[in-house]
């Protein structure tokens, strides 16, 4: 078994992925000759820990660092999962993925949480994204047998309110990537499963507020997750950055009667990994390089930079500058009507500048809330027809223990 088996694979899966508008696994990308130099999309490797999970937040256009707290607070914002008012709760969800594509590529999402004290909780989570069937050949194109890629991330949370209403979560993972089994290459390197840790920390704000005759609550909250060292598929040499994100947004809930009530949200997000630069080329269109056989960047900064060079510099370094910069920030809006906590409608809208990767959707959802267990339903529709996340589905149980 050679290199050609292992490229040819990871190639399947990043063109899958750059075409769903999502991030994939080569970090690096570059401009070269003939295309578009405006439109770097920034690229990396796990993508799968920044799929919005649950049903009940995919339903409003993937917006969650500001909404109520529920079970499945620790992928959005663990600094909500003191606010919840259950004792004991867990949520599955499941949603089949690329469906227009493949028929066997899913992601799965567990999750837990357990309450201390008034003050605080503990949460796990376990996500697989499993991405189906895929046959190995060799340089010659004979089969090789079939090998099935998949990642996985188990992580914990605790979270504790400051004041009667501010809260702080802290969450811990870890991540395990294996794309391409055991293959070997020609020059002697051997892929092997990609192993890396991250962190995330969230703050999380809400108030009653009261509008006329209405009782409402206003809250807002800001999470910085994956947090965490690159990864590698092979060698030390090549690594990708795992996908830190900044998510910022602010939710307006308002009952309008004692069994009616509306909830607006609003979700700012932001990749913190570098952009890909601009590198120079030759006359015939060739990457140009120095002396020293490194590309030369004509505009932005290089991309292999530190953890914390990089998250921070993330907000400075595109090459198109000030302007560049804003078309790297992604927008999520949505609306929750709910009946006397027992039955709910959502729908929402998700906006990516088509400079940097142009996902634009709409989703659509339901739930339903029967005493201890319940169930969400969401749908994806996207702007574009044919789309590779069209008919996207999103399926999730919720099994809960009220506080006595």
């Amino acid at each position: 078994m050679n290199i050609k088996a292992e490229k040819s694979k990871r190639n399947v899966f990043l063109a899958i992925f750059l075409f769903a508008g999502f991030s994939s696994f080569a970090q690096n990308s570059v401009i070269i000759s003939g295309q578009d130099p405006n439109r770097r999309v920034i690229t990396t490797a796990v993508p799968f820990l920044n799929f919005a999970p649950d049903s009940r937040h995919s339903g409003m256009g993937d917006v969650g660092v500001a909404t109520s707290p529920d079970a499945n607070s620790a992928h959005w914002n663990s600094g909500k999962l003191a606010f919840i008012e259950d004792d004991l709760g867990f949520s599955l969800s499941y949603s089949p993925w690329l469906g227009k594509l493949v028929n066997d590529m899913s992601l799965s999402y567990l999750t837990g949480f357990k309450k201390i004290d008034e003050f605080s909780a503990f949460g796990f989570d376990l996500r697989y994204f499993n991405m189906g069937d895929i046959q190995l050949t060799d340089e010659n194109g004979n089969p090789l047998g079939e090998f099935n890629p998949r990642d996985i991330a188990i992580g914990g949370t605790y979270s504790r309110k400051l004041s009667q209403y501010f809260g702080l979560g802290i969450s811990a993972r870890f991540i395990y990537s294996n794309l391409s089994g055991n293959i070997s290459s020609v020059t002697g390197s051997e892929a092997k499963a990609g192993i890396s840790v991250g962190t995330d920390i969230g703050l999380y704000y809400e108030k009653p507020i009261f509008a006329g005759a209405k009782d409402g609550t206003w809250s807002w909250g800001v999470a910085i997750t994956n947090i965490g060292p690159k990864i590698t598929y092979n060698s030390a040499e090549d690594l990708d950055y795992i996908p830190t994100n900044f998510r910022l947004g602010t939710a307006y809930s308002i009952d309008l009667d004692p069994n009616n009530s509306l909830t607006f949200v609003f979700d700012v997000n932001k990749l913190l990994v570098p952009t890909p630069p601009q590198y120079a080329t030759n006359e015939d269109g060739s990457l140009a390089t120095d002396p020293n056989g490194d590309l030369i960047i004509e505009a932005g900064k290089d991309p292999n930079r530190a953890l914390i060079s990089g998250m921070f510099g993330s907000f400075a370094d595109a090459p198109g500058g000030f302007e560049e910069e804003m078309k790297e920030f992604t927008l999520s809006f949505g609306v929750e009507y709910n009946y006397a906590e027992k039955f709910a409608v959502r729908t929402g809208y998700f906006y990516e500048n088509p400079d940097k990767g142009g996902r634009r959707y709409f989703t659509m959802g339901l739930g339903l809330d029967l005493n201890k267990f319940g169930f969400d339903f969401s749908y994806l529709v996207p702007q574009v027809q044919n789309h590779p996340l069209a008919e996207t589905l999103r399926f999730s149980l919720l099994y809960t223990i009220p506080s006595n």
